[in-house]
């Protein structure tokens, strides 16, 4: 792969994250605001949504440093980023309606999961590893979050498709990439997937078997 490629590659990858991080760190401050905790608690939830998929994710692929702390700037601007927001919560709840919190998951999980499967497949790993790296990318943030929450994590209750729209994406995604389609399109083409796959789960309330 040219030096060119790579570079494209780190630059998609990049961008794709920053956004990540901040569609899940809003899902975190409005959930902890929800139950009611303080700044520490908000921005701990916050945080854990963020970067908490990705932390997984390093520590299987025995990835080093852990990508939060290369990219030390994501954790003080999303601390930046609760101080700012949380005094304005109230006034907020009445502009963030839940299908703006339903898109914003719908765009964090697309995002993290294509992220995370193209790491994975840059790293030269196994197709069904890259698949799995997305995933948990997309998840596990979300999965934490609840578990500090006290709530049953979504992605474990039956209800609409979660994960699975992630996993189909991710095929996706990795299907373009070795038909050799352009690292930005494949990208955004899995990203659109995963999203367009868990909206209309939830509009048309698509579940797994039981």
């Amino acid at each position: 792969m040219s030096t060119n490629i790579q570079a494209g590659m780190s630059t998609v990858l990049h961008v794709v994250e920053v956004i990540g991080v901040f569609v899940f760190a809003s899902s975190g401050l409005v959930e902890a605001r929800r139950k009611k905790m303080d700044l520490v608690g908000v921005f701990t939830v916050a945080f854990i949504t963020a970067f908490g998929g990705g932390t997984v994710r390093d520590i299987l692929l025995d990835r080093r440093p852990l990508f939060w702390i290369a990219n030390y700037e994501y954790p003080t601007l999303v601390f930046i980023f609760c101080l700012l927001v949380s005094p304005f919560f109230r006034q907020l709840r009445q502009v963030v309606t839940e299908k703006v919190i339903l898109y914003a998951d719908a765009l964090g999980l697309g995002l993290f999961s294509i992220g995370g499967t193209s790491l994975a497949y840059e790293m030269h790993m196994p197709l069904f590893v890259c698949v799995m790296m997305g995933v948990i990318t997309g998840i596990f943030g979300g999965v934490l979050r609840d578990v500090i929450c006290n709530e049953i994590p979504m992605v474990f209750r039956r209800g609409q498709l979660y994960a699975s729209c992630a996993f189909l994406g991710s095929w996706a995604y990795l299907l373009l990439a070795l038909l050799g389609v352009a690292e930005l399109s494949a990208v955004l083409s899995g990203i659109a997937l995963t999203v367009i796959l868990r909206l209309l789960a939830v509009r048309f309330d698509w579940k797994l078997p039981g």
